[in-house]
């Protein structure tokens, strides 16, 4: 199967992720700022979940980028990647609904973690498929940024039945440690090792 249907069928989705969410966004029909202000935590929980939507958009069309043929277990890996992001709008939507409270907050904090281990799956189907010499082996590393999202998720859900606030911390740092242009695939893909 060439590339570019699993890109095109990846970025539909996405797409339609966005989509979601922001319908959820429901419009006041009091026009006032206090009606506006009494949306924030909504509006706030969509622009995290938009940013981090962005940020897997923009790091899958760079990774397969360096695909050469798709395989079966790149199919079924980027499958799982879809459904962890396609339960963004629904973990946004109870989180921001009920402003970032403990429960909700940790919900949207483990559906971030499985779509973060759901792209670390994908990477690694797509290594053994290219093999360890392709320009995505190069560039992944050791994958520190990967590893300390891991890391963040776990400590937001951990920490977010006591403090929703910290969690939230946790979850815009990763957010803001990805949005750094990240551009170890361009470099690995214009400059491979010999």
């Amino acid at each position: 199967m060439p590339k570019t249907r699993l890109e095109a069928f990846s970025d539909g989705v996405l797409a339609i992720i966005i989509t979601i969410m922001v319908l959820e966004m429901k419009v006041p029909h009091d026009p006032t700022l206090d009606a506006l202000r009494a949306l924030s935590p909504v509006f706030l929980s969509y622009i995290l979940s938009f940013v981090y939507v962005g940020i897997y958009w923009n790091n899958h069309h760079h990774m397969l980028h360096t695909v050469h043929r798709v395989s079966g277990a790149i199919l079924w890996a980027n499958l799982h990647l879809l459904f962890w992001l396609s339960l963004f709008p629904f973990a946004t939507g109870w989180m921001g609904e009920n402003h970032f409270a403990p429960l909700p907050t940790m919900l949207y904090g483990a559906v971030l973690l499985m779509a973060a281990m759901a792209y670390l799956i994908l990477q690694r189907c797509i290594i053994a498929a290219e093999g360890d010499q392709t320009a995505l082996k190069q560039a992944v590393g050791n994958d520190w940024k990967g590893k300390m999202s891991l890391l963040a998720y776990l400590a937001g859900i951990g920490v977010s039945l006591i403090w929703p606030w910290l969690a939230q911390a946790f979850y815009v740092a990763v957010a803001l440690m990805w949005l750094i242009p990240d551009r170890r695939i361009e470099r690995a893909q214009h400059h491979p090792q010999a």
